[in-house]
């Protein structure tokens, strides 16, 4: 241990190289308690107010030409005032996710969740912090299911720690995180008791146990000691037992309520080797001490507990979190002898290497048992895995890291965007569907590019210095590397003040307007996602990202409207991009 320290104790978090295949369109900033992510309820007490939008006189006149306004309803004459037609444009939602998506009445397995990964870190995952407030930030900000890595307090044995084992990362005890999730927990029940409307949702928590006996028995104790009776009722817990032993049906979402779901980890005999712990699963980019450190790292692992006490089992309604040992869990065989229900727990290295070939075996599966994708342990910087292919075979849980408001992230918002981070399936990927999302039709997208108003300018520049234009990238289940997501553009935005290019080009640069169209044509499919991004055109540089947005095309509402865009902590900004969504077919 202490030559694995002295390692790691040399690794700089901030030196290493950035991978020459991660685009930096994927960078994001840290998020807090500000961020409207995930479909969370922090949205809640952003007071999201579009009337405060502004709209340009260059945009007021683009709206006329395309007849979408009058002069007077675009209020021409006095540009500084929001007539009531314009106010009610800017006021429409650019998104309508159908009622039947938030449905609680279908068994879990049926729902994709909004789900963080090593909740408990706030940076880096080999010498980052523990902290007991990520679990309130994730939460608030949208995870429905949260992580914990629980180990043995050598100094306490009564008092268990959350921490990444074997590792310089610091650990916070198990019974703060309790306290934390708790406080959330009532905190939403009074928001439901306040707000019409609202409704809290249940909070999955995914217990990765290194305890020994005793520290399992501490684990159970401290939990129905801090919870009491927000924990999953006995009754709905057994409902849930009986599920696993193939006598009973499945639980509900309804069922849960909104109560903390306790999800167990169940050991086979003789455990597989994880994926992620193969010798060769190394970034092309790691030093010498990095490769070294997680080498350590995932030895020691090998040897952790794999006893599961019977009071930590009886704790969870779906207590059997496997890592399949073969491939018969896709088979119509089913998982070799493993509980009935079982929580297929795998990386996204180890599920990639059955896609596409097994695609559509492993989407029924997932129609009826639960599934949880996580990161790639290279991904040790807390970067993401890109979720909208898992969610394409169904997979109910992809764990991201939750640290920064990434693509992946920003994705994450888009499906579970005006939902409490629980979204019902496609009724192909749900029990009787037949796995295959795809409906043999091709789609075209044309997205028409209108302008922005109020694009935020980088510190330490000038408004005059941004050439502003706006990036789309196509997000497609099929599309399972970065190579095949295409991406589309429109041209810089630089200000003539004499209007010499066309009658809108005197806007300032922080105002611009654009008018293109840009096209994608795909196969149709009810998981395709369009991430939107307004950069500046930056010579001799990396162009810096101004402000993001993702939208689900299957929510996208018809016509004009204005999309309030996020900065890259996922805060609201006054900037509003006008685009219209055109989906035809080929």
């Amino acid at each position: 241990m202490t030559s694995l320290n002295a390692r790691m104790a040399k690794l700089n978090p901030f030196a290493s190289k950035p991978s020459r295949k991660i685009d930096d369109e994927d960078a994001g900033d840290v998020i807090d308690a500000s961020t409207v992510a995930g479909g969370g309820h922090a949205a809640l007490e952003t007071e999201v107010t579009k009337h405060q939008l502004r709209v340009s006189s260059a945009l007021r006149e683009f709206l006329v030409s395309k007849d979408v306004l009058s002069e007077k309803e675009a209020g021409l004459e006095n540009p500084s005032e929001m007539t009531e037609p314009l106010h009610d444009l800017v006021n429409k939602d650019h998104i309508n996710v159908p009622s039947y998506v938030t449905d609680r009445s279908h068994p879990l397995p049926e729902y994709f969740i909004s789900s963080s990964h090593n909740t408990y870190l706030l940076a880096h995952q080999l010498y980052g912090t523990s902290s007991a407030d990520a679990y309130k930030t994730a939460l608030r900000t949208g995870s429905r299911c949260v992580e914990i890595d629980a180990w043995d307090d050598e100094d306490n044995k009564d008092e268990p720690k959350v921490t990444h084992g074997y590792t310089l990362v610091s650990n916070v005890p198990f019974r703060a995180v309790c306290e934390t999730i708790r406080d959330v927990v009532d905190e939403e029940a009074a928001q439901s008791k306040s707000r019409p409307g609202h409704r809290a949702a249940p909070v999955l928590l995914s217990l990765e146990n290194h305890c020994d006996a005793h520290g399992q028995q501490r684990l159970v104790e401290i939990m129905k000691e801090v919870w009491g009776d927000r924990l999953l009722s006995k009754a709905v817990r057994q409902k849930g037992h009986d599920e696993q032993q193939g006598t009973g049906e499945q639980v509900t979402l309804e069922e849960l309520g909104s109560k903390i779901v306790v999800i167990v980890e169940y050991h086979f005999p003789s455990e597989p080797k994880d994926e992620d712990e193969n010798e060769d699963d190394t970034s092309s980019d790691d030093d010498e001490e990095t490769a070294q450190a997680r080498k350590a790292y995932n030895e020691k692992k090998k040897a952790a507990p794999t006893i599961i006490v019977p009071e930590l089992a009886e704790l969870g309604v779906y207590a059997q979190s496997v890592k399949p040992r073969d491939n018969s869990w896709f088979t119509e065989d089913g998982l070799k002898d493993a509980p009935h229900h079982h929580l297929i727990n795998m990386s996204e290295t180890g599920l990639l290497t059955h896609l596409p070939a097994e695609s559509h075996k492993i989407a029924r599966h997932n129609a009826v048992h639960l599934m949880r994708v996580y990161p790639k342990g290279t991904r040790i910087s807390s970067r993401n895995l890109k979720p909208v292919a898992f969610w394409g075979i169904g997979a109910q849980v992809c764990a991201l890291n939750w640290q920064t408001f990434g693509a992946s992230i920003q994705l994450n918002e888009a499906l579970f965007s005006g939902s409490d981070g629980f979204v019902l399936k496609p009724a192909a990927l749900r029990a009787g569907g037949n796995g295959v999302l795809n409906t043999g039709r091709r789609k075209r997208l044309r997205l028409h590019v209108g302008g922005a108003c109020d694009v935020p300018v980088p510190e330490g520049r000038e408004a005059d210095d941004i050439k502003p234009y706006l990036t789309c990238t196509l997000y497609h289940p099929d599309f399972l590397t970065d190579d095949d997501i295409p991406k589309r553009k429109t041209g810089h935005y630089k200000q003539h003040k004499l209007g010499l290019v066309h009658k809108w080009a005197s806007s300032a640069a922080t105002d611009p307007i654009w008018d293109e169209v840009l096209e994608w044509e795909y196969d149709d499919n009810e998981l395709v996602f369009l991430r939107l991004l307004i950069k500046s055109d930056d010579a001799f540089a990396r162009n810096p990202i101004l402000v993001v947005s993702a939208v689900r095309l299957s929510y996208a509402v018809e016509g004009w409207s204005f999309i309030r865009m996020l900065d890259l902590k996922g805060r609201e900004t006054r900037c509003s991009l006008c685009v219209r969504f055109e989906v035809l077919d080929v």
